[in-house]
Formats: C-alpha cells, sequence, structure tokens
C-alpha cells in the first residue's frame, strides 16, 4: 500500500470502521488497490449487465485468508471514487469461501457497512433489519460477479455486526 494507506488503521480513533473505496456504486469493471505502484487499476470486466450496487472497496490494516485486505460493501445511495476513505460502522458479514483455478478452499468474507454520515437507512444496526429482498440481492451480486472468475464461490450465510466487527479484529495485518 502507500505509505499513508499503510499506516491506517481498521478503526479511527472514534471506533469507527474505515474502508477504501477502490470501486464505485455503478462501476461495471473491478477496480483493485497495486500497493506496489500506489495506483487504482482496472482488474476485470463484469459480466455483461452487472454492475457494483454500492461502493467496493477494503478495510485497511487488515489481511485476509488470501492474503488481501478484507473486502467490505458500503451500503449508501451515492457513489464516491477511488481512494476515498468512508468512515463506517459494521452491519454484518456474508460468509462466503472460494476456490481459485487448481487452489485449495478459502474464506472470503464479505463485510457489509453503513457509512456514518448515512441516515437514510435509520438506525439499523445490524444485517437483519435489512430488507430481506436488499440481502438476497447483495448475496446474488457476489456470486455473479465471480461467475466468469472460476473462484466457484459458495455463500454461507450472513453473520451479525458483532461477528463482523470480531472478524476484522482477529484480521489485522
Amino acid at each position: 500500500m502507500s505509505e499513508a494507506l499503510g499506516r491506517l488503521a481498521p478503526f479511527d480513533d472514534e471506533g469507527n470502521l474505515r474502508v477504501v473505496v477502490e470501486t464505485p456504486r455503478g462501476a461495471t469493471v473491478k477496480i483493485d488497490y497495486d500497493a506496489a505502484h500506489a495506483v487504482f487499476a482496472v482488474a476485470r470486466a463484469l459480466p455483461l449487465g452487472v454492475a457494483y450496487p454500492y461502493d467496493w472497496g477494503f478495510i485497511p490494516g487488515t489481511r485476509g485468508e488470501d492474503g488481501d485486505p478484507l473486502d467490505a460493501l458500503v451500503l449508501h445511495e451515492a457513489s464516491t471514487y477511488p481512494g476515498v476513505v468512508l468512515s463506517c460502522r459494521a452491519l454484518g458479514m456474508v460468509a462466503l469461501t472460494q476456490r481459485g483455478r487448481g487452489r485449495a478452499r478459502e474464506r472470503n468474507n464479505r463485510i457489509i457497512a453503513l457509512p456514518t454520515f448515512n441516515d437514510r437507512l435509520g438506525d439499523v444496526q445490524d444485517h437483519t433489519r435489512l430488507p430481506p429482498r436488499m440481502r438476497e440481492e447483495i448475496e446474488q451480486f457476489f456470486a455473479t460477479a465471480t461467475f466468469f472468475t472460476g473462484k466457484d464461490v459458495k455463500l454461507e450465510g450472513w453473520r451479525s455486526a458483532k461477528a463482523a466487527e470480531a472478524f476484522i479484529r482477529t484480521s489485522r495485518g
């Protein structure tokens, strides 16, 4: 990561979760942060007709089983830009595993977060307060967005906000 992004902790001084946006809402390509060159680059196109439903990014200062920072989907109506750091709170986590071509199955959970500035969803504190259809559509997005990658994604259900925060704290890089 760039020196500045590399110094960021997963949580700020107030205890809010930090998410660095890689791919903004509405994008039809996946954008990844290239830490070696400190740039954001297009990784791949999504399948036809598929776009990111919300801002997508990573939690700085963490490391998942795949060696990358933990992934996060940030629920809000606006789209931001690659490199923007959003102050959030975790609503929960979609537990999933995936297998790359010729590789063993690995955990690659997705943290679901809400920006601290967003009050359109009211006082939602946990994923169980999200509309069931919204949760189903998020699950479907995760399956569809990786369809042509050969990752063989298996959704294992939703976990609570507490479980998400515990997962983040145990995944500090």
